[in-house]
């Protein structure tokens, strides 16, 4: 468990790369990155949170924002997000579902990580966490831990013009709770048109009714762009593609909090857009619009001495219009989609039996099953075991993920007529994972995780052209692929005010084009302070990997690779007591070794670069 030493006037935080990896009650393990980390990285987007994170990689072209038109944003776990369209991971805001609803994929400018006070990465499937996913990422909003109102906000600026703007208001009185954060963050870019603007605002108020029920609203609103600097071995277009999302999201919930029962009930409502303008060719502009409304609701409770049961409801409708505004001779056109809609029960359970004073045993099960409007009803079964001690955990898991095809499918199908309706005799995609592993703390000052899995994908959807398909030109179920992988972490303290973290990643898919699939992954960082001055220091390599996500289309392979790398980056700062106790000053540089790579060939990252900025808080 990460911990906290205080040094007047400032506070040195455990764990520079991740705050923890936690193990639940039913053997399912995360990664956790706190407001804390978000800080000492000096994050201001979720790929600058999440991409030293032991088992995730990332796709990006420029400084800020996110291109979400093409590859320049995205985020894989263990190998799997790697489609498009559609994708086996999906993200979520205080668990609410939140990405681009048409195209069935993040879109991470839509998720900001000034406001949040955690980021939880679920690496496989998690059916008694969320569905319809094989991997998920959820942003929680920060609260009011006690009463009073406290404030604070930074400003940076540095290369390339870059300017960060964050500021953030909670505050509790009575029965009253509030959060309101605001994030303003742009970037001219290292290269001609790599130039990206994100605009956010998001606010929560709670209010206890008693001393059990409580109730309250919440509401985000993105608006971001980024522009395509585009391949660097071609000449430069007369205008750059651009992609612009806006977005916003309203939540109302009731919850509940007794002795051994809790519950909430949230309802929720999703609309926004992302536009990709000037697209090469005759494409022009395709501007997207999606809708998504429901509810989610949990409820956990215990009937006898350590067992622990888990219920609940989610469900979700979603819907949206495609228009293609081509350029003539190219007809232009419009498609509203259908509305798809997935209902899924769930319920697990978990025991806590005690062997003797020092060793318990947590077997558990559970079960979702998934009722979708448009395919067949399929169910994701789990279970898990644990031995836990004080100083080591033993753990073990096993899970089904499902994920159905979103409404990708019938907008191809309207992009290519003679798909037709085949589209309706699709399946879910399954994934089935299973996972052994260990935390082991055998001195308060170490704590090692260590994990080993697999992942075996089934039914992976394609569509295409007789003779890589069967006659006639259709959608399928095609193909099985494994990926076997471990993953080593060690965190360590030295002293009362410095810790390192180490972090290796291994892969090995069966198919040899999978994308962003590194055989080695290594992160590394290490915090700590000289006298009032406190440094974070963070290292991630990676060996050489296939680029660009993979096509649904029949018979595609990736063949782009970019090279391994090693890139560093630090974080110097000094308090400034008079403004506040997060007030301080604070240099920031990316990639200290001036290190040449990319995320996509064609695609140079920046060298060396940097910001200087000033925090305050009241």
């Amino acid at each position: 468990m990460a911990h906290e030493t205080e040094l007047t006037p400032i506070v040195v935080t455990a764990n520079p790369i991740i705050d923890r990896v936690r193990i639940d009650g039913f053997s399912s393990t995360s990664a956790v990155v706190t407001e804390s980390q978000l800080h000492d990285q000096n994050a201001f987007d979720l790929a600058t949170a999440l991409r030293r994170t032991p088992g995730i990689q990332i796709s990006r072209y420029n400084p800020v924002g996110a291109f979400g038109g093409d590859q320049g944003g995205a985020v894989y776990i263990r190998g799997m997000g790697v489609s498009r369209p559609g994708s086996e991971i999906k993200t979520y805001i205080d668990g609410v579902p939140f990405y681009m609803g048409v195209w069935n994929h993040p879109l991470l400018d839509l998720l900001p990580v000034n406001g949040m006070q955690s980021i939880t990465v679920y690496k496989s499937p998690q059916p008694q966490i969320n569905g319809n996913n094989f991997a998920s990422i959820n942003l929680e909003t920060r609260r009011a831990i006690e009463d009073g109102l406290h404030a604070s906000g930074r400003i940076s600026g540095g290369y390339f013009s870059t300017f960060i703007e964050q500021a953030d208001l909670v505050g509790r009185y009575g029965n009253v709770d509030f959060m309101l954060a605001q994030g303003h963050a742009q970037s001219n870019g290292h290269r001609p048109n790599a130039n990206g603007e994100l605009n956010n605002v998001m606010g929560r108020i709670g209010m206890r009714l008693n001393a059990n029920w409580s109730m309250g609203t919440s509401f985000l609103f993105v608006d971001n762009q980024a522009r395509d600097p585009g391949d660097n071995r071609h000449p430069l277009p007369a205008v750059a593609p651009r992609y612009n999302t806006q977005a916003g999201m309203v939540t109302a919930f009731v919850s509940h909090r007794h002795d051994a029962w809790r519950g909430d009930l949230r309802f929720y409502y999703n609309k926004g857009e992302g536009n990709w303008l000037h697209q090469a060719g005759l494409d022009g502009d395709t501007l997207t619009n999606f809708e998504m409304i429901g509810m989610r609701w949990k409820e956990e409770f215990s009937l006898w001495k350590g067992g622990t049961i888990v219920a609940g409801l989610d469900s979700n409708w979603v819907s949206g219009d495609v228009r293609f505004n081509r350029l003539p001779p190219a007809p232009r056109d419009s498609f509203d989609t259908p509305t798809f809609r997935v209902t899924s029960p769930y319920v697990a359970l978990s025991q806590k039996i005690d062997l003797n004073e020092n060793w318990s045993l947590v077997p558990s099960v559970g079960i979702r099953v998934y009722d979708h409007s448009m395919f067949r009803t399929r169910a994701s079964p789990h279970a898990g075991l644990s031995l836990v001690s004080e100083k080591l955990t033993l753990f073990g898991n096993v899970s089904r993920g499902i994920n159905y095809p979103g409404l990708e499918a019938p907008v191809l199908s309207f992009v290519i007529p003679p798909l037709g309706q085949t589209w309706k005799q699709l399946s879910a995609e399954e994934l089935n994972h299973a996972e052994i592993g260990m935390k082991l703390t055998p001195v308060d000052a170490t704590q090692i995780d260590v994990s080993l899995f697999i992942d075996q994908v089934k039914n992976r959807f394609i569509f295409g052209f007789p003779p890589n398909v069967p006659p006639p030109p259709q959608f399928l179920n095609l193909g099985t692929y494994s990926i076997r992988g471990a993953e080593i972490a060690i965190r360590q303290n030295i002293g009362r005010h410095w810790t390192v973290f180490g972090g290796l990643t291994l892969l090995d898919p069966t198919i040899d084009s999978l994308p962003y699939t590194p055989a080695r992954a290594v992160t590394a960082g290490l915090n700590g302070q000289f006298g009032l001055i406190r440094v974070t220091i963070d290292t991630q390599y990676q060996s050489s990997v296939l680029a660009l996500s993979r096509s649904r289309t029949a018979g595609a392979v990736n063949t782009e690779r970019v090279d391994s790398f090693v890139i560093m980056n630090a974080r110097v700062s000094h308090p400034l007591p008079f403004l506040g106790k997060k007030g301080e000053i604070f240099v920031a540089m990316e990639n200290l070794l001036d290190a040449d790579y990319a995320y996509r060939p064609g695609y140079p990252m920046p060298g060396r670069w940097g910001q200087i900025g000033i925090a305050a808080s009241f």
